[in-house]
């Protein structure tokens, strides 16, 4: 993993704080909390960027984006997924059209 890019230093230092003191860091918590506590938290960040983006508040937007990623993040950390993990994904897709992508995931 790259740590030049923002989202892997990001990751990293999530990762750093998953044997930290709940009391003293608030990723710490979320990740001691579990999977279900870290997707609530995604969710909600999630429909606050929602709301901002129909709203049409776009710096509201860009700071409940930076939650989300943050929170997406945390979400990934507790599942045991990498952001390496979903760079191979993507570069798997690249060059394919959304709508072929998704035509070969349906069952």
């Amino acid at each position: 993993m790259s740590d030049s890019h923002p989202i892997d230093r990001l990751f990293a230092l999530i990762e750093s704080r998953k044997d930290g003191d709940a009391k003293t860091s608030y990723t710490a918590s979320l990740l001691k909390a579990g999977v279900a506590r870290c997707a609530k938290k995604f969710g909600e960040e999630s429909v606050e960027a929602l709301l901002a983006a129909v709203g049409g508040d776009k710096k509201e937007l860009v700071a409940e984006s930076a939650d989300v990623l943050y929170h997406l993040l945390v979400l990934w950390a507790a599942c045991g997924v990498t952001p390496s993990d979903v760079y191979e994904t993507l570069a798997e897709r690249e060059g394919r059209s959304g709508i072929e992508e998704k035509a070969s995931r349906q069952v």
